[in-house]
């Protein structure tokens, strides 16, 4: 499946899947419960949003994992939950994903700084990604999404920690960016041209982008990457920038608005494309078309 996956990147463009957090929060979770926690209590409500991306077209089905890490499972109490969370995220996912399909296991940043501007040191760190990767790697996942990075150093020491566990597994990196008075940024002033190199020379085996802003913006962050590297992308875009409504998020780009933008961004010579905050299987469903038009 690992060489599988490899190929398949030089052969085709492949699909990602869309949000997690926005589905399970229409499902029911509610604001302060810990989503990596519903792997547990609510299985079969993660199973069956993976399984309607699967049906809308995605080749690529993430864990909901992306907050398993010990820090930010802490903040909701779970600390000593991350083997448990992160395991039975990948059974989930494994148990509803096809034959020629692939699970991703997803790591997000753990909200904390590495020495000097927090306390960490760089093997902590390394070690904190170990331990939730470890897991997601005995369950079972086929390749690994380290995604939403906005510090070089954090986004580094996760793809160490899957090289110091695995030198096969596929390893995907992504870092989210704004658009500021002097370009695009990440949170911690990284410019997309300033990641090509350290994340590829850590062992990542696709860079990119996600979350952040909508995929019109992503076409000028592509544009950046791709001006340093012919190295594989991924991009996975929000469904445009959140607007508040009452008390609830809405995100205005329509499933119509998606495809029209992704087939401007596939012209840059993107490999892989899926959704992030906002993204539903009918968003899924219109990038799936649009891939199989632009072939």
């Amino acid at each position: 499946m690992i060489n599988n996956f490899r190929a398949l990147l030089n052969l085709k463009i492949l699909v990602g899947d869309g949000a997690m957090g926005t589905m399970l929060h229409a499902a029911g979770l509610t604001t302060g419960h810990c989503p990596e926690e519903w792997n547990v209590s609510h299985s079969e409500v993660v199973a069956e949003i993976q399984k309607a991306y699967i049906t809308a077209g995605s080749d690529i089905i993430e864990t909901n994992s992306f907050g398993g890490n010990k820090y930010r499972l802490g903040f909701h109490g779970y600390g000593d939950s991350v083997s448990l969370f992160n395991k039975k995220s990948a059974e989930v996912a494994r148990s509803v994903c096809p034959d020629g399909k692939f699970v991703a296991g997803s790591v997000g940043p753990t909200g904390e700084f590495l020495e000097p501007m927090g306390e960490l040191t760089l093997e902590q760190l390394t070690d904190v990604f170990k331990e939730q990767i470890d897991a997601l790697l005995t369950g079972g996942v086929d390749i690994l999404i380290i995604e939403t990075m906005s510090d070089i150093g954090e986004a580094r020491a996760a793809i160490e920690a899957a090289r110091l566990l695995s030198s096969d597994i596929p390893v995907l990196a992504t870092m989210t960016y704004e658009k500021q008075a002097t370009g695009y940024r990440t949170m911690m002033g990284v410019q997309p041209a300033d990641m090509v190199a350290p994340l590829i020379d850590a062992g990542a085996d696709v860079i990119g982008a996600n979350c952040g802003t909508g995929m019109e913006d992503m076409i000028e962050i592509v544009k950046d990457i791709r001006n340093n590297t012919q190295f594989p992308l991924l991009v996975q875009a929000n469904a445009g920038l959140p607007e508040q409504e009452g008390n609830q998020i809405h995100y205005k780009e329509s499933p119509r608005d998606r495809g029209k933008s992704v087939k401007q961004i596939l012209q840059l010579g993107v490999n892989i494309i899926g959704g992030c905050c906002g993204t539903t299987p009918e968003h899924i469903n219109a990038t799936r078309k649009a891939v199989d038009e632009f072939k």
